[in-house]
C-alpha cells in the first residue's frame, strides 16, 4: 500500500452530517462569536443576513468534530510497508472561506479530500499531510471551505 493510497489523494471521505439547531447556534455564538445574527432570532431577521444562523468559527469547529470521528477512510486497513503512519498536530490552516450562511434547521454534510503529502526535513520521519476541508448544506451549495494541513510519522 503507498502513502498516497493510505492518506486518500484525490479521494473524498464523507466525514457525515450535523443538524444545526436554533439553541445550539445561540448558545455557541453568546460563548465564541456574540454577533447579533447569531445570539437573537429576531434580530437576525432584520440583519444583512435575514435570519438566525450558525457561527461560521461554529461551522468550522463542527467540520474538526467529525473529522476526528473519521480518522481514516473508513475500512482502511494498512498493509505496509512499515508501521501504519501516525497522526499529530495541525501545523495549520489557509484559504477559510465561508461561502453561505448556514441557517438554523440547515443540515450541513462535512467532507474531507486528501490533496497531498511530503517529507518535512526539519523533522525526519516525517510529513505534512494537506487536505481540503469542505461542508454542504441540504441543495447541495458549499458553505464553507479551507486547506488544513496535519503532521503525520510516516516512513
Amino acid at each position: 500500500m503507498t502513502l498516497d493510497e493510505y492518506f486518500g489523494i484525490g479521494a473524498t471521505v464523507t466525514l457525515g452530517s450535523h443538524l444545526f439547531e436554533p439553541e445550539e447556534i445561540k448558545a455557541f455564538a453568546r460563548k465564541y462569536d456574540p454577533q447579533i445574527f447569531h445570539v437573537d432570532e429576531e434580530a437576525a431577521r432584520t440583519s444583512l443576513l435575514g435570519g438566525l444562523c450558525a457561527s461560521g468559527w461554529h461551522t468550522a469547529s463542527t467540520w474538526m468534530k467529525y473529522n476526528l470521528k473519521t480518522p481514516k477512510r473508513p475500512g482502511l486497513v494498512w498493509a505496509g510497508p512499515g508501521p501504519e503512519p501516525e497522526f499529530g498536530p495541525s501545523p495549520g490552516f489557509r484559504n477559510l472561506k465561508w461561502l453561505k450562511p448556514v441557517f438554523a434547521g440547515e443540515t450541513v454534510t462535512f467532507t474531507r479530500t486528501g490533496l497531498a503529502h511530503r517529507p518535512l526535513a526539519s523533522r525526519p520521519g516525517w510529513r505534512l499531510l494537506t487536505i481540503l476541508c469542505e461542508a454542504f448544506d441540504s441543495t447541495g451549495d458549499k458553505v464553507i471551505e479551507f486547506e488544513s494541513s496535519v503532521l503525520v510519522k510516516a516512513e
